[in-house]
C-alpha cells in the first residue's frame, strides 16, 4: 500500500494522491499523460503557462515566448536562446518539422525507440508539405540548392494539411487554425481521458520521503501548493528541469549542454514578392559538416528585428523580396546553467567556424538564386537539451537516482543533437509511458 506522510497543518492530500504527477506539457510530458492516461491512471499534469486559445497575434506569442530573462534568455555574449511557457510548450511557436530520431546515438545509451516512433508515425500527420503549400522563396531557394547538386528536399512536417493555407505566416506565431500538429493535442485527449490538467503552476522543488519521490510543491497565483503522487515525471525543458532538479538536491545537472546554435543568412531578390509561407518547408542535413540548413521565411516583425540587431537598417523594408536560409549546427556540449537556469555558455569558437561554413554555403545559393545585398543575423540558440543526461541524471528507463522519479525532455539527450527534437521527444514518451504502465 503506498502512504505518503503528511506534517501536521498541510491541507490532508491524502484523498488526493495521484498515481502519476507530470511537471510541464511540451510533447515529452504530453506524450506520458496521454498515454497513460489511456490506461486509466489518475494523472496530474502541472504546466507552468497558460492554456488560453492560440489566436495567432504577436502580443500573446511575445507573452508566451518572447518575455526577457523568462523565455528568452542571454549568455555574456548576447546570444539569445528561446523557450516557451504554455501548454504544449514550444510545438505551439516550432515549425513542425517532423525530424527522425538519432536512432544509433540512442542505442549505444541503451535506449531503442524505434517501435514508439513507428507508432507515433501511424498517429500523428507527419508528409512533406504539397506543392500548394510551398511558398515561392521555398521553392526558388530548394530549385537552385539541387540545381548545385545538394540534397535539398521537402522536409516531413507535423501538419494538418487540409486546414494549412497558402500565403500565410501565422505557423511563426502560432496557428490559430488547428494547422500544426501540437502538444496540446495529447494534453486534450489526457483530459478527455480523466487527466487532471493545471495550469500557471510553476513547481519548485520534488518532495521526498527518505530516497523516494512522494509528490512536488509549486506555486499557483503565488499560493504554495504541494501535490502527490505514486510517480513523478519532470518534463520541464531543457532549461526548467534542470532547474527543478537542482532546487531538489541535484547537484550535477545543467552541466555541459548542448542549445543547436544558428544563424540565418539574407538576401534581396527582385523577381519574386512573398514573405508569408511556411518556415522550414526544404532543406538539407549535412551531417559531415555538423549543420542543417533550410528555407526560414520569418514574419515582419520577426524580420523587423533580426535585421535591426545586426544594423541592417536599409534592409528594413525589403521583407517581401527577402530569401531567407537558416543554418543550425551540432554544437559541442559545455557551459552550465545558474541556480535560476540562467546561461552561462560560451559558443565554442570550433562552432562559430562551422556556422560561419554553412553561412558560406547560403551565401552562394543565395547569389546563385540571384540574391544581392546578402547579410547574416546575429546568433540564436533553439534547442537547450543535454542538462540531466541518460547515464549520468537517469538511467535508461529515464529514472533518476530516487525511486519513482524520472525525467522525459531534451534534457535526458545524452550527446549534442542539432536537429529538430519533436519526434524524438514523443518517442522517448512513448517508451517511458510503457514502462510507468
Amino acid at each position: 500500500m503506498f502512504n505518503i506522510n503528511i506534517r501536521t497543518g498541510e491541507r490532508d492530500m491524502k484523498k488526493n494522491i495521484y498515481d502519476i504527477i507530470i511537471v510541464g506539457s511540451g510533447p515529452g510530458g504530453a506524450t506520458v499523460a496521454r498515454e497513460l492516461a489511456q490506461k486509466k491512471q489518475k494523472v496530474l499534469l502541472l504546466e507552468r503557462g497558460n492554456s488560453d486559445a492560440i489566436n495567432g497575434k504577436i502580443f500573446q506569442a511575445f507573452t508566451n515566448t518572447g518575455l526577457p530573462f523568462k523565455n528568452v534568455l542571454f549568455t555574456h555574449n548576447m546570444l539569445a536562446m528561446v523557450r516557451s511557457t504554455t501548454v504544449g510548450g514550444s510545438t505551439i511557436y516550432y515549425y513542425a518539422t517532423a525530424f527522425d530520431p538519432p536512432f544509433d546515438m540512442l542505442k549505444k545509451y541503451g535506449v531503442d525507440i524505434s517501435l514508439e516512433i513507428n507508432e507515433a508515425k501511424k498517429e500523428l500527420p507527419i508528409a512533406p508539405l504539397k506543392k500548394e503549400l510551398q511558398g515561392p522563396m521555398t521553392r526558388r531557394i530548394m530549385d537552385t540548392a539541387r540545381d548545385m547538386g545538394y540534397e535539398w528536399n521537402p522536409l516531413n512536417k507535423l501538419v494538418y494539411q487540409d486546414k494549412c493555407r497558402p500565403n500565410c505566416d501565422l505557423c511563426n506565431i502560432g496557428c490559430p487554425y488547428g494547422a500544426k500538429w501540437t502538444a496540446r493535442e495529447f494534453v486534450d485527449e489526457a483530459e478527455q481521458n480523466g487527466a487532471t490538467i493545471v495550469t500557471n503552476a510553476n513547481v519548485k522543488k520534488i518532495i521526498f520521503d527518505g530516497t523516494t519521490a512522494v509528490g512536488v510543491s509549486y506555486r499557483r497565483h503565488m499560493i504554495p501548493e504541494k501535490a502527490y503522487g505514486k510517480k513523478i515525471v519532470i518534463s520541464a525543458g531543457g532549461i526548467g528541469t534542470p532547474v527543478i532538479l537542482g532546487n531538489s538536491g541535484f547537484q550535477s545537472v545543467g552541466k555541459d549542454y548542448f542549445f543547436d546554435p544558428l544563424i540565418v543568412a539574407f538576401g534581396e531578390v527582385k523577381d519574386i514578392k512573398g514573405g508569408k509561407e511556411f518556415p522550414m518547408a526544404a532543406g538539407c542535413h549535412f551531417s559531415d559538416d555538423h549543420y542543417m540548413m533550410t528555407d526560414m521565411t520569418i514574419p515582419l516583425p520577426l524580420y523587423l528585428g533580426f535585421t535591426a540587431e545586426v544594423f541592417r537598417f536599409d534592409r528594413l523594408a525589403s521583407h517581401s523580396r527577402t530569401l531567407t536560409i537558416m543554418v543550425k549546427e551540432k554544437d559541442r556540449l559545455g557551459g552550465y546553467l545558474t541556480s535560476r537556469g540562467g546561461v552561462r555558455k560560451k559558443l565554442d569558437p570550433a562552432d562559430k567556424r562551422s556556422l560561419l561554413h554553412g553561412y558560406d554555403r547560403a551565401k552562394e545559393i543565395l547569389k546563385k538564386a540571384g540574391a544581392k545585398n546578402i547579410y547574416k543575423g546575429w546568433y540564436t540558440a533553439a534547442h537547450p537539451g543535454g542538462t540531466a543526461k541518460i547515464n549520468d541524471i537517469v538511467d535508461t528507463d529515464l529514472k533518476t537516482e530516487y525511486d519513482n522519479l524520472y525525467v522525459c525532455d531534451c534534457s535526458v539527450i545524452p550527446e549534442s543533437f542539432g536537429l529538430p527534437p519533436t519526434l524524438t521527444l514523443i518517442g522517448l514518451g512513448k517508451r517511458l509511458a510503457k514502462h510507468l504502465s
